[in-house]
């Protein structure tokens, strides 16, 4: 679990990890939500004028959103190799920004990922009689924690607390330190594995 492309994004109080201090973008007649498989490439050296960004997050949104969190990308490699280029032109807007400050603390909802092992849980979740609920990520970087929360409604949750560490100015490691699948009246400890 080394590596794995996350984007996360939440309504309000919680964060949107691609632009943690910009709104997300409303569809309006003056402004068309882009097509849905736009390309966003950034010439390099060229100047990003302000309104690329949100152009650039508006099209990994939209290629995002069909994606039933990374499941159906799993089996679709042209739309996986679509998506993380999207992602990589979304970054060229932040590639100066530091990201390992205190605006990275939040609650940030998971909507796509490439991580296996979260993938498969919420493949499987109807094992426990359920399907996902919200996938979270709760990080507070000035005591130095993440928490991974899958959540499996109405009383399950699988629970993973995590130390991390900041390597300014866009680098978190962390290690886990211990994992939990809860029930209503029951739970079970896993052994946690991992670090990044």
């Amino acid at each position: 679990m080394a590596t794995s492309t996350l984007s996360f994004s939440s309504p309000s109080p919680h964060r949107d990890s691609t632009s943690p201090r910009t709104p997300r973008p409303t569809p309006s007649p003056s402004r068309p939500r882009p097509p849905r498989h736009r390309r966003s490439p950034v010439a390099a050296g060229r100047s990003l004028r302000p309104g690329e960004s949100l152009r650039a997050k508006a099209n990994l949104l939209a290629l995002i959103s069909d994606q039933d969190r990374g499941l159906r990308t799993q089996r679709d490699p042209s739309k996986r190799a679509e998506i993380v280029a999207a992602i990589e032109a979304l970054a060229v807007h932040g590639k100066d920004a530091v990201t390992t400050g205190s605006s990275l603390s939040g609650t940030w909802r998971m909507l796509w990922t490439t991580e296996k092992e979260q993938l498969f849980i919420i493949k499987n979740a109807s094992l426990f009689g359920t399907e996902a609920g919200d996938v979270l990520q709760v990080i507070d970087v000035e005591k130095g924690l993440l928490n991974n929360v899958i959540t499996f409604p109405p009383s399950g949750v699988f629970f993973v607390r995590s130390s991390i560490e900041a390597e300014p100015p866009q680098r978190i490691n962390f290690r886990f330190t211990s994992a939990v699948l809860r029930g209503s009246d029951w739970e079970i400890p896993l052994p946690p594995f991992g670090q990044g």
